[in-house]
């Protein structure tokens, strides 16, 4: 059964009403996206450990392997950057990278 504002009787995932206000829960998905950096950062310091490994000598019998995990995380930053709308953290972490080269 609906209610006067469309939403099921007893559906409160969307909103909650408190003293005739309507509030979105922003919290959670906040949380969330927070987890969601949190996970992207730390694929990105793998990344950065298997581009020092592919560069340094004592790890140039296994550089192939290397190449290969490499290119795997870098397909997996991509989709989950994708999937959770994190382009803007890639980018800045990429720039960050590039210029700490300079």
């Amino acid at each position: 059964m609906r209610n006067s504002d469309g939403h099921m009787k007893g559906d409160k995932h969307h909103a909650c009403e408190h003293k005739g206000r309507r509030h979105d829960h922003h919290g959670a998905q906040t949380f969330r996206r927070g987890r969601a950096l949190d996970f992207l950062k730390r694929l990105m310091v793998r990344r950065d450990l298997l581009k020092q490994q592919l560069d340094a000598p004592e790890f140039q019998e296994i550089k192939l392997i290397l190449q290969g995990e490499l290119k795997a995380l870098d397909l997996m930053i991509e989709e989950y950057s994708q999937h959770f709308e994190l382009h803007e953290y890639a980018k800045l972490h990429e720039l960050e990278r590039e210029e700490g080269k300079s």
